[in-house]
């Protein structure tokens, strides 16, 4: 993840109505459709770079936006040796994947994603196309034994019923046949011409090939291959002497040859190998036509930072209540620190989600977006079989005060059977419809402090 490509995101974002491809697998059709309905997932960002809690791997980027800080800041190859020596002194021996899990699945998360490798190239399981791992020979975790941390990760998480995602990076910029020493880097991109050395880039071609394939026979099932650097890609200028076709089509193929069903998210490059889309640390302002997840994190950083600042519980359920009632998924990233943890403060925040989750998820797993999506500061969603529609009152501060009326806006033909309010369903409410619209007479001890955190969710049913 990074803030360099945000122009270059958002630029590919704006042209994926025109070139989504929808699937046409009938095993992936399937899977994307329960992907769908998970609605809320947890993302991790983790590496070496968290002993120093600097962004994950971009500091040893030559890219001219790049600050680096600390005693080796001012020479970029010293400073790159001494990122890359941090692999010597990673040991997360606080790590504790159960813990995480009961965080996660108590908070409602329904699914995970994990950094298998990120740009910097160490990689967080047991790969055999490089010692730059977790359970390398450098390594003081290596003889832990839950030193497969992608592995371990990923059991954990399934066993408690979670979709698993592994996040990859198609970039490499430790593997000679990316950045190849014999030149400096220039940049984030290949630092050697494709065309006139295709042998190098073939073998990069088939390292990552390797690599894809060792996690999708090595790690269980395996629900989605997340892939990140999208400016590795085909190039769309002929003759291109820097070209990065990594060749999806024989990654894809295989990797489902071995994990039939498996959502590919070739992320920013809009065709059939992007199965859904990613727009990252932002939320649409209406529905999209195709499937989609905002990928955001907790706090400001993509990896952990000792004085990150957090988004509050509130917040960030009403980007979930936003995000799903414009009909997409959010995957909200966490980074865990050297040592193996979370910050306490990620903790208290997936326990306050999950109490709202508790009494409100009805309105967020499974759910489908209707029209008019939002009305003043009400979101709207429907159950799959259209039997309710589920309007999402926001309110400004976490606790609720309601108003004497409220207006729901509803597409659905005929009188409603009945109106409730989740987490209250005894109480009786009054309301009226008229020519598509609910007006609920909301309950006066509702109107001064009506005991709901963050919001209230109205259940209509026909």
């Amino acid at each position: 993840m990074k803030k360099l490509l945000t122009v270059i995101i958002l630029l590919a974002g704006s042209r994926l109505h025109a070139q989504y491809q929808p699937p046409n697998d009938p095993l992936v059709i399937k899977k994307l459709a329960e992907w769908q309905d998970q609605k809320f997932g947890l993302f991790m960002h983790w590496g070496p770079y968290s002993q120093w809690g600097v962004a994950e791997s971009w500091t040893i980027c030559p890219d001219d936006w790049v600050v680096r800080t600390g005693p080796y800041a001012g020479n970029y190859f010293d400073y790159k040796k001494a990122y890359e020596n941090l692999s010597t002194t990673f040991n997360p021996v606080a790590f504790d994947p159960g813990k995480w899990v009961k965080a996660a699945k108590a908070a409602g998360m329904r699914y995970v994603v994990f950094t298998t490798k990120h740009h910097d190239g160490f990689c967080m399981f047991d790969t055999k196309q490089t010692d730059y791992k977790i359970t390398g020979t450098q390594s003081p975790f290596a003889g832990n034994p839950r030193s497969n941390i992608s592995k371990t990760i990923f059991d954990a998480f399934r066993s408690a019923g979670f979709m698993t995602g592994a996040y990859f990076s198609k970039p490499d910029w430790h593997s000679e046949n990316f950045w190849w020493s014999y030149f400096p880097p220039k940049d984030h991109n290949v630092n050697y011409s494709t065309a006139k050395y295709p042998d190098r880039w073939k073998q990069f071609q088939d390292f990552t090939y390797n690599q894809i394939e060792e996690l999708m026979t090595g790690y269980g099932p395996v629900d989605i291959l997340w892939l990140d650097g999208g400016w590795v890609r085909p190039s769309q200028k002929a003759d291109d002497p820097f070209n990065m076709d990594i060749n999806m089509p024989r990654i894809a193929a295989m990797a489902r040859s071995h994990q039939p069903g498996l959502i590919v998210v070739d992320r920013t490059v809009p065709g059939e190998f992007e199965n859904y889309t990613t727009p990252e640390q932002e939320v649409p302002e209406k529905p999209l036509p195709y499937p989609w997840e905002t990928c955001m994190t907790m706090g400001n950083s993509w990896s952990y930072s000792k004085n990150d600042q957090y988004k509050s519980a509130h917040h960030l359920l009403e980007l979930l209540v936003k995000i799903v009632s414009r009909g997409g998924n959010f995957l909200l990233n966490v980074g865990p620190d050297g040592n193996g943890d979370w910050d306490p403060v990620v903790y208290q925040r997936l326990q306050e989600i999950g109490a709202w989750m508790t009494i409100n998820g009805e309105c967020i797993y499974a759910s489908r977006p209707v029209a008019p999506y939002s009305s003043d500061n009400l979101y709207y969603t429907r159950s799959k079989d259209s039997k309710h529609v589920f309007a999402c009152w926001l309110s400004e501060k976490e606790n609720v005060q309601l108003p004497a009326t409220i207006q729901i806006r509803v597409s659905k033909t005929g009188k409603p059977k009945l109106v409730t309010v989740l987490g209250a369903p005894k109480q009786k409410i009054k309301w009226t419809y008229v020519n598509e619209v609910v007006t609920v007479q909301v309950p006066a001890a509702w109107q001064n402090n009506s005991g709901f955190k963050h919001s209230v969710v109205f259940k209509v049913t026909w």
